[in-house]
């Protein structure tokens, strides 16, 4: 896809939704690193309904702590993977307690060396916390980045690095929000909308539905 194209794209999804972001649910960074955590193959609604009763019994990386792997476990079993993701999320309390005081460091290596944290979960609280132009790629984005031609990659990584060079500036902060609901609304896996596709015009796929 041209530049050119790149940009109108992006123009149209800032005009239909100038202020973007994450359908998780939470109340402060601590809360975000956590349902993003529980984000990892299963739906925003699903961690959603988990986070609703986990978070007013552990608002905090203290109270999470204290609360422990059995507790966490407990509200969150309606998740998938939920025993590992309690493990960690216990663990991850504990570790943002003992190097940074419970606060969500806002350093990429930082938050990586958390339990259950990895590139994608650091790039969503980068971009979404403390509003770094980052791209967290996810299944959404990397379909969407390939099936339009938007930058085109073979892998996670090179998808992000071609639309961390491809986005203009002026989008780039709120790019990844725009894309995964994209992704997750219109242009999806099966039967993309195409016909409602604001972008539809712009799109290089092949297989546009008529």
């Amino acid at each position: 896809m041209p530049r050119a194209a790149v940009a109108e794209a992006f123009r149209r999804w800032h005009d239909a939704n100038p202020e973007p972001t994450t359908e998780l649910e939470f109340g402060n960074g601590f809360q975000l690193l956590v349902a993003v955590v529980l984000s990892a193959q299963s739906t925003d609604k699903g961690v959603n309904l988990a986070t609703r009763r986990l978070f007013p019994l552990a608002p905090d990386a203290a109270a999470m702590a204290t609360l422990g792997e059995a507790g966490i476990a407990e509200q969150i079993k309606t998740i998938g993977l939920y025993r590992n993701k309690a493990k960690n999320v216990a663990a991850l309390s504990r570790m943002l307690l003992e190097r940074h005081a419970g606060e969500v460091p806002s350093d990429r290596e930082a938050l990586e060396a958390l339990p259950g944290v990895g590139r994608k979960t650091a790039n969503v609280v980068l971009n979404t916390l403390f509003r770094q132009p980052t791209m967290a790629v996810d299944t959404h984005i990397f379909r969407v980045a390939n099936r339009m031609g938007l930058a085109p990659g073979k892998d996670v990584i090179e998808v992000e690095q071609s639309l961390l060079r491809r986005v203009p500036k002026a989008y780039l902060l709120d790019a990844h929000h725009w894309l995964i609901l994209h992704g997750r609304y219109v242009c999806v896996a099966r039967k993309p909308a195409c016909g409602t596709c604001i972008v539809r015009d712009l799109c290089e796929s092949r297989d546009k539905a008529a």
